[in-house]
């Protein structure tokens, strides 16, 4: 298998890299595991040394990045730019972090002795990364492990193996510079075939991936085979739940946002609006009008508010998906125009009369859709929130506080925001509940899902 990138506003080829065999595959965790029993007595300065040059290298070469990311996957350059930014942020905030994160914690004394907890590096861990975020999902595991004394070897998506080779070269030259040995955040250039054969190795401590439910439960079947550690942040369908006391034109102008965020291509986009019967007709025109408005095309232009999708094949599963609800019953009120070319577009959209049952009410759609619903009032915009099997992320539009309280405490997911759309923070855990996956990054417990939780007894 080769890892192939594909310009998706132009349709064509940009690169193509081959994967690595078994002896090559082999060599990368041998290699791996030996830097990281050496890496793991290294103390939290020398660690944190290494990640804040990344973090100094990143911003250093931010157009270079945010231009090949644009190339590969079709994010607007606006997005690439940020998206560079916020890894050499997570750099800076997760060494601020460490510390507290991985401290030993005193637990009590008795008259014998004293308990603690202390926090230990796992070994080496696979992180199985998508093409929407090349470089962010790399480092939001990368970055964290790394200062906690594990190594993290990464697979990168197939269609981005030039951001994936940018990024490593960064984390090269930051370990030469800092005297770290290279083999600790090593790039696999795997194929998914060879994914199970490389959890089944003994060298492997861990596994986290991003991505589908499908590889989501195909790893977690793997590594469950032998009894390794699975973190999995897969799909998301959040909602938007606007009340009938809300600030329906912030609202609608931060639903616009979040759904087309990445192109509409990000797992914690709003993708299911719920808005209460007094402000709907009021909301759905704002929203509408916003999403006529968007400006499509080429994702360099600095003027772009939305590029391509990432693959011809991800354009069109959004286009069955929305002729499928089409067919079932829902409306279009709102599209944006697609200029002519050989893009692989997808045109922002907004679709009403929503059946349950459609894509558009059961499915995540992967792409530039919002499906908004009309509910009643409070009670069944909870009830309408939480018909999901998903529960990632979610975000309520309310003045009241009790209203706000009420679905903080009640709404299924791993996330609530109040007044604001749901975005990823490195101080912060980050993850969801049911079909959206297990265990969290970021934060105090993304620094210790991959650690040997180890009870101490120090008697007198």
């Amino acid at each position: 298998m080769a890892f192939r990138a594909t310009d998706p506003y132009r349709d064509v080829p940009l690169a193509e890299v081959e994967s690595l065999d078994e002896r090559g595959i082999a060599r990368c965790l041998d290699d791996a595991y030996t830097a990281q029993r050496e890496w793991r007595r290294r103390s939290l300065t020398q660690r944190s040394a290494f990640i804040e040059r990344v973090g100094a290298l990143l911003t250093e070469s931010r157009d270079a990045l945010a231009e090949c990311a644009t190339r590969e996957m079709g994010k607007t350059i606006a997005a690439s730019r940020a998206e560079v930014d916020k890894c050499a942020l997570l750099c800076e905030r997760a060494v601020q972090l460490a510390a507290r994160a991985l401290a030993p914690e005193r637990i009590t004394e008795d008259a014998l002795g004293a308990w603690r907890v202390e926090y230990q590096p796992l070994g080496l861990v696979l992180a199985v990364m998508p093409w929407n975020f090349p470089y962010w999902q790399a480092m939001r595991v990368i970055v964290p492990n790394v200062l906690a004394g594990n190594g993290v070897v990464h697979k990168p998506a197939s269609s981005v193996p030039g951001c994936a080779q940018q990024l490593h070269a960064i984390l090269a030259q930051a370990a030469h510079e800092t005297g770290v040995p290279a083999a600790i955040t090593p790039l696999l250039l795997a194929s998914s075939e060879q994914i199970a054969a490389v959890i089944a190795s003994p060298r492997i401590a861990g596994v986290t991936l991003t991505g589908s439910e499908g590889a989501g439960a195909s790893v977690a079947e793997a590594a469950g085979k032998h009894l390794k550690k699975v973190v999995l942040e897969l799909g998301g369908s959040d909602p938007f739940i606007v009340l009938a006391d809300a600030d329906v034109e912030r609202a609608a102008r931060a639903a616009a946002t979040s759904r087309m965020l990445n192109n509409g291509q990000s797992c914690i986009a709003a993708k299911r609006f719920v808005v209460c019967e007094p402000v709907y007709d009021e909301f759905l025109a704002h929203f509408s009008r916003l999403v006529r408005t968007l400006r499509v095309g080429d994702p360099m232009d600095p003027r772009t508010d939305v590029g391509p999708m990432a693959t011809r094949t991800m354009r069109d599963d959004v286009a069955r998906q929305v002729q499928r609800s089409i067919d079932a019953g829902a409306r279009v009120v709102a599209q944006a125009t697609v200029p002519a070319g050989p893009g692989f577009f997808y045109p922002p959209t907004v679709l009403v009369d929503i059946p349950d049952g459609s894509p558009a009410a059961d499915d995540e759609i992967f792409g530039p859709v919002a499906s908004v619903f009309r509910v009643a009032d409070t009670d069944a915009a909870l009830e309408r929130a939480n018909a999901t099997r998903y529960g990632l992320g979610a975000s309520v539009w309310t003045r009241d506080p009790q209203h706000a309280a009420r679905f903080v405490a009640e709404l299924d997911a791993g996330m609530v925001f109040v007044n604001e759309m749901v975005v990823s923070e490195p101080r912060v855990p980050f993850g969801g509940i049911k079909q959206s996956g297990m265990g969290r990054e970021l934060g105090t417990p993304g620094f210790r899902e991959f650690m040997n939780v180890k009870t101490v007894r120090v008697a007198e």
